[in-house]
């Protein structure tokens, strides 16, 4: 039996998928992926992910000014983030990928600050749930979420924080993404954490083609190895494996309008 799956988080605009769209939709559908979010990360995605999205059923959009490269964002880049927003683009489903991310060096911090609250601004103006970045600002990522206070909320993605920290966004109302990292026997922790959240709390990705699974280090992650980050899951947890697909297909459809 094929189980029924959503990649939350696929970056489709990056090779080796681009210009390969149809087969690579086609593979991941043959592991029970049956749609993808692909969250732009700067102005000059925001036409290739609405396209991919009209060309292709199983594509949904995503828009946003991604941290890791702040010194691309611009206030123009702002406006046009807003312009595409107001026009309500068919299948475009979140405003993301958003955030905060002290891994780099020289983040410009109160920067990526300035560009997230903007953009958690237009999120609430449309009514969209966010996709949101996290990377050693867990706390900070928080305060900002809640001084925003969210309607339709969202996603931390890729989530690899403590178990209090993964709870103080499910108190704000926010889904976390289950990613690759619990395949790696050596992340014990984010493994605990997933082990022990409430099931409604979960969603899957793959960020593909990054965070690779643990046996494909160095390869490009891709959409269909979101069957094994599942089966992982149901490793770690109690539950039956066809109660956690049903309440993450469940919890995927109330974040997202799909």
């Amino acid at each position: 039996m094929t189980r029924r799956f959503i990649d939350t988080h696929c970056h489709f605009d990056f090779p080796p998928f681009t210009g390969d769209e149809a087969s690579a939709i086609a593979r991941a559908a043959e592991a029970g992926v049956e749609k993808l979010i692909l969250p732009a990360i700067d102005e000059t995605r925001f036409d290739t992910v609405l396209k991919l999205a009209q060309q292709h059923p199983a594509i949904y959009a995503a828009l946003g000014l991604h941290p890791i490269v702040i010194e691309n964002h611009t206030e123009a880049a702002l406006e046009a983030l807003d312009r595409r927003l107001a026009q309500r683009a068919n299948k475009l489903v979140a405003v993301g990928e958003i955030g905060l991310d002290l891994y780099r060096d020289n983040p410009q911090f109160e920067r990526q600050e300035w560009y997230l609250d903007r953009q958690l601004q237009l999120a609430k103006r449309y009514d969209l749930p966010v996709i949101l970045h996290s990377r050693r600002t867990h706390d900070k990522l928080a305060m900002h979420l809640k001084r925003h206070d969210l309607p339709r909320t969202g996603v931390v993605h890729g989530f690899a924080g403590s178990l209090q920290q993964a709870e103080r966004f499910i108190g704000l109302g926010y889904k976390i993404g289950v990613g690759g990292t619990i395949t790696y026997p050596r992340a014990s922790k984010t493994r605990d954490v997933m082990a022990q959240l409430p099931l409604e709390a979960l969603l899957l990705e793959t960020d593909a083609p990054d965070m690779p699974l643990n046996g494909w280090q160095g390869q490009p992650n891709r959409p269909e190895r979101i069957a094994l980050v599942f089966e992982t899951l149901c490793e770690l947890r109690s539950e039956a494996p066809d109660q956690i697909a049903a309440a993450i297909l469940a919890n995927t459809h109330q974040v997202f309008d799909l």
